[in-house]
């Protein structure tokens, strides 16, 4: 499986790089150790945000310029990493999901970045990053049908995989997925990318027995 940048996101986003993760897991319902880090991370989003100066953290800031760019409005369509933050400085509690998700929701709090994790399995051919259009039919993940013209999205051969507010239910990641694809997008630079994929290997290898892991930054 190959994941590239289309020509029309690559010109339109310039500063965007994609890290790229993929890895055979073993997935679990959460446990405290995990959950206990993610809690901390909580803490330290709300004593150095304010919702009014969460929007103006630069990976957060590139992203949403993203989807100006493309003719979204990203306060009416949260990016996930913002939305995530939002709730921290609200202090309204996360939802206890599984190891693998809460864990790519620790790291996308902490980078800012909007981070994609696919159940490997459930993509049919190459990933291509390009623009929603109208004619897209895209289920978000417990949000039913969602709008994602003008969102920049993940496609396979069938169709929408992943985009920086909601990712498909399609390729979801459950309980049972075992062959793991992540894409951390990078907008705009705040935590070195480089290291923020070096983290999440780390993390998946810790909490999901990551094996046969391959990374790499397009």
């Amino acid at each position: 499986m190959k994941v590239s940048i289309s020509p029309l996101v690559a010109e339109a986003c310039p500063a965007l790089q994609a890290g790229i993760i993929k890895a055979t897991i073993v997935n679990s319902p959460t446990g405290d150790d995990l959950w206990n880090e993610l809690q901390a991370e909580i803490t330290r989003i709300a004593s150095t945000y304010a919702t009014d100066t969460l929007s103006k953290r630069p990976a957060i800031a590139g992203t949403r310029q993203a989807y100006k760019t493309f003719g979204k409005d990203p306060a009416r369509y949260r990016v996930s990493s913002e939305a995530l933050c939002r709730r921290a400085i609200r202090g309204l509690d996360l939802y206890r999901i599984n190891t693998l998700v809460d864990l790519i929701n620790l790291v996308s709090m902490r980078s800012g970045y909007s981070i994609g994790a696919f159940d490997a399995d459930r993509i049919e051919g190459d990933m291509t990053l390009g623009v929603g259009t109208a004619d897209d039919l895209f289920h978000g993940i417990g949000r039913g049908v969602l709008n994602i013209e003008g969102m920049p999205v993940y496609r396979d051969n069938v169709g929408g995989v992943g985009t920086p507010t909601s990712d498909e239910e399609r390729t979801k990641v459950t309980l049972e997925t075992t062959h793991l694809l992540v894409t951390i997008n990078a907008y705009a630079p705040e935590m070195p990318l480089e290291e923020c994929v070096q983290w999440t290997v780390e993390l998946l290898q810790k909490y999901n027995q990551a094996t046969d892991v391959e990374s790499y930054i397009i």
